[in-house]
């Protein structure tokens, strides 16, 4: 498979399986990261910094965060959206885990080196790994930054814009790599101390809706979810 054809195949497979959502349909205002000029540029670079210096104060950072999620994705062709739920582990160097629990038991594990997919008797179903598709752990690493609201790295692989309100923020992300655009049109983030939502829009019409719940921040993994990244 060429590195575009995996980025593509990474890219979607993770769509499908895990990721996100944000229902709130108010505009996104703010700033962009294309300028007509350099002082347009500079003063949008600036305004971009003091947005994620504002979302930086107000996003907890933790080794671990859990919870559980509600997914939608809407497929075109279909007439009703393919809803899923289950629970996430999202920890800090060992990556993303999701287990769905309906309407059918399933995992995904996101490393910063592979991606698993595991059925709900443990099976592996599909596998990828870095030292064979070396992209792969780029992809990995743009999905950590998106579920946990990485900043630094949100602003490596997406051009960024929002707005503050209060103790809540919304993030608006557009891929700057244009092999990845083809797949994705845009990201919407919203949360508190935690992602809350995530909206994912795919350039093909189909999209990506998660409501992530209760998140709890701990120290370290159980040993029970330490297991799913050995």
């Amino acid at each position: 498979m060429t590195a575009r054809g995996t980025r593509l195949a990474a890219w979607g497979m993770a769509c499908t399986l895990s990721l996100p959502a944000a229902l709130q349909a108010a505009p996104v205002a703010g700033v962009s990261g294309v300028g007509d000029g350099s002082q347009t540029a500079q003063a949008s670079q600036v305004s971009q910094q003091a947005l994620l210096a504002q979302v930086r104060e107000r996003v907890q950072s933790a080794p671990v965060v859990r919870g559980q999620f509600t997914q939608l994705k809407t497929v075109q062709g279909f007439r009703q959206p393919l809803k899923s739920s289950g629970d996430f582990v999202v920890a800090r160097g060992k990556g993303i885990a999701w287990q769905v629990r309906q309407p059918f038991a399933s995992t995904l594990i996101v490393r910063p080196d592979s991606l698993l997919s595991r059925g709900a008797d443990g099976s592996t179903a599909v596998q990828m790994r870095a030292q064979d598709e070396p992209v792969l752990r780029t992809i990995n690493a743009m999905l950590f930054s998106v579920v946990s609201a990485d900043l630094a790295q949100l602003t490596h692989y997406f051009e960024v814009s929002g707005q503050v309100q209060g103790a809540r923020w919304r993030l608006h992300l557009v891929p700057r790599d244009p092999v990845l655009a083809q797949w994705l049109q845009a990201v919407d983030l919203s949360g508190q101390q935690f992602v809350q939502s995530v909206q994912l829009q795919e350039a093909r019409g189909d999209r990506s809706q998660i409501q992530m719940a209760n998140p709890v921040a701990e120290q370290a993994l159980r040993a029970q979810d330490a297991a799913l990244f050995d």
